[in-house]
């Protein structure tokens, strides 16, 4: 079982659930990205491809984001996460898949509500667990157009399958 927490909620995915849930947020997300800090939260997400990190043993906290040094800059990288999954949620590139992700649609929804409730701490740490500006997605499959996370591994999750 995946878990993806925040807020004090929980959401447990299996790993056909984890697989679409990040699938769907890979396409947002490299379409979307356009300052640091939403590269860093696109390699999370990249580094949640269990067919390279293993099944069942990926999942983030919330509260583990470093979601900016100032009320200013936590409220962008919320609005940016919330941003991410209303494009999913209107099946942005879905048709990319090549599989119907119909479980998609509630888990985004679970994790949009998980986000809202969120109270990012402000501050400049590094938090455990994600990545640092230099660890950020800045590497594009040029086939898929979906960000990778180099230098982890080669290629984008479609690339993977």
């Amino acid at each position: 079982m995946n878990v993806f927490r925040g807020s004090g909620q929980c959401l447990e995915l299996s790993n056909g659930g984890t697989e679409v849930f990040i699938d769907v947020l890979m396409l947002s997300v490299s379409d979307l990205a356009d300052d640091e800090w939403d590269y860093r939260f696109a390699a999370l997400l990249a580094l949640q491809d269990q067919n390279v990190m293993g099944r069942g043993a990926v999942g983030f906290d919330l509260e583990d984001i470093a979601w900016g040094a100032s009320a200013a800059e936590s409220a962008r990288s919320k609005d940016f996460v919330l941003r991410t999954v209303a494009l999913a949620l209107n099946r942005h590139r879905w048709s990319e898949l090549g599989y119907d992700p119909s479980s998609a649609r509630n888990h985004l929804l679970r994790f949009a509500f998980m986000v809202e409730s969120i109270l990012p701490s402000g501050g400049t740490r590094l938090c455990a667990g994600f990545p640092s500006p230099q660890e950020r997605a800045v590497a594009s499959c040029a086939r898929h157009r979906v960000l990778s996370a180099l230098p982890h591994w080669e290629g984008c999750f479609l690339c993977h399958r």
